[in-house]
């Protein structure tokens, strides 16, 4: 018996947020804690140096971070950076990315499960969480939660595996290469928002310029034609009796 296609009003079982640059434009924040904390040792940090560590994991960003002549621990460097940018959040709030709110907003309201993906360690994730409105999120998925860091698919994976859905019913949205790679790796439908580096068309991945605007019917539609699609590529068996 064949798979029903899916039909209009099938849902994702379940949608993944990356945070900085996706839901929230906390990139600037993170610029000024690398910047300050490159100069405090006597060194230089650009806005291009910023853009290398656009989408990496932290204590990746750390070793390069060192090598620029930070002249400490590898955790340490990540416990600076992220106590700066919590800093700038409880002084300045959530800066949302357009249409981040709205459409996470509209998943809750549609009881659609929803995750946070971060690479940020969990309690500046947390932190982010908090200071929604409304509870935005049933699993959270920090770096330092998991081993690998993106463009690995672990922590998609585990978001997955949390909420117990399959992570090719799930829909993934990312801003960066590393994060890109990583929904795509992990087999969710993948969505690509560009913020700070644009990205390529793909065919692994669907690109929009923004979420400003976009509905759950939007994802709706790129999970049923995911699903539609495998459908019809699947090899059709004939009966024992034709």
């Amino acid at each position: 018996m064949n798979t029903p296609v899916l039909t209009e009003t099938t849902n994702p079982q379940a949608v993944l947020w990356d945070m900085d640059g996706t839901l929230v434009d906390t990139e600037p924040y993170w610029m000024r804690a690398e910047t300050e904390l490159v100069e405090s040792f006597g060194g230089v940090w650009t806005h291009d140096d910023c853009m290398l560590l656009v989408g990496s994991g932290l204590w990746a960003s750390a070793a390069i971070l060192q090598d620029r002549g930070v002249a400490l621990a590898a955790d340490a460097i990540v416990q600076r950076l992220t106590t700066s940018v919590q800093q700038q959040l409880a002084e300045h709030g959530v800066p949302w990315r357009p249409g981040a709110r709205e459409l996470l907003a509209e998943l809750k309201s549609a009881g659609i499960p929803t995750a946070l993906v971060t690479m940020s360690v969990e309690r500046m994730a947390r932190q982010v969480a908090d200071l929604i409105d409304f509870p935005a999120f049933d699993v959270i998925i920090a770096g330092d939660m998991v081993t690998h860091s993106k463009p690995h698919p672990e922590a998609y994976l585990t978001a997955a595996l949390s909420l117990g859905v399959d992570p090719e019913h799930c829909v993934a949205i990312e801003d960066s290469a590393p994060g890109i790679a990583a929904a795509v790796a992990s087999g969710a439908i993948s969505i690509a928002v560009p913020h700070q580096l644009d990205l390529p068309e793909s065919v692994l991945y669907t690109k929009w310029t923004t979420l400003g605007g976009r509905t759950v019917a939007d994802l709706a539609g790129l999970y049923r034609d995911r699903h539609n699609s495998i459908e019809r590529t699947k090899p059709r068996h004939e009966s024992p009796n034709a």
